[in-house]
């Protein structure tokens, strides 16, 4: 690697290396291998970059969203820490540029394959931890992964949970956590239909339906914050 292109991929990750070598192999493809068997590949640094990326993103999550359950904290890290969400991360970095690739990778366009791109950016974090410990991963992964994935509402890491968000919304404001109460069951025992209102920040905010009471309930909630954001787009309201 030029010294050139090293300090162009470390002004990237924010870190200088003390081993360079770790820099080297983790953009280093196996395919690369054929045509210099000197070189270690990265597949390794992808195994111990992805166990890295789970500690760190748990991590944060825990510190940052006290009030969510495992549930939606280990959605969200899923989330994140998927090949695609790593993918798109590397694609918007342009590691591809830096990848050392063998003939055959080259010509089929592997320096914008998401598997290659995402694979990359596990044994980067790999290379960063075994060169500095956890401070220097931690770091990048805040600002290239989970800063941008937050962007202006912490909400949207769990928006697939819309019980948890708005939990997360109310307690952030100062309120109960909302109340959810069936009101209707309707139909037969093996296709029953819930009515279900939601009672928060102090009085009756929606009222849903679904096929079973975890969908009305997800709904319902849906409903409410969808409601308090658009009431309170960017004022705190007074606790209940």
């Amino acid at each position: 690697m030029e010294p050139g292109e090293r300090a162009e991929i470390e002004a990237i990750l924010g870190h200088t290396f003390s081993r360079p070598e770790l820099l080297e192999r983790a953009l280093t493809h196996r395919s690369f291998r054929a045509s210099d068997s000197s070189c270690t590949h990265n597949e390794q640094l992808e195994f111990l970059g992805d166990a890295v990326i789970g500690l760190l993103v748990g991590e944060f999550l825990v510190r940052e969203f006290p009030a969510w359950s495992e549930g939606p904290l280990s959605k969200t890290r899923a989330r994140l820490a998927s090949a695609r969400s790593l993918a798109e991360v590397g694609r918007r970095l342009n590691l591809g540029r830096f990848l050392r690739l063998g003939p055959g990778e080259e010509k089929t366009g592997g320096r914008a394959k998401p598997t290659l791109l995402a694979n990359a950016y596990e044994a980067l974090v790999a290379a960063l931890f075994l060169d500095a410990g956890l401070d220097a991963p931690a770091r990048f992964l805040r600002e290239s992964l989970i800063l941008p994935a937050i962007g202006r509402s912490p909400e949207s890491l769990a928006a697939s949970d819309y019980k948890s968000a708005l939990q997360e919304w109310l307690q952030a404001r100062g309120f109960s956590l909302a109340c959810y109460r069936i009101v209707a069951e309707t139909g037969p025992d093996h296709a029953k239909t819930f009515l279900i209102e939601i009672e928060a920040a102090g009085r009756v905010l929606a009222r849903c339906s679904g096929a079973s009471k975890k969908e009305a309930e997800q709904a319902v909630a849906a409903r409410a914050l969808e409601r308090l954001r658009e009431e309170t787009p960017t004022e705190t309201p007074a606790r209940a």
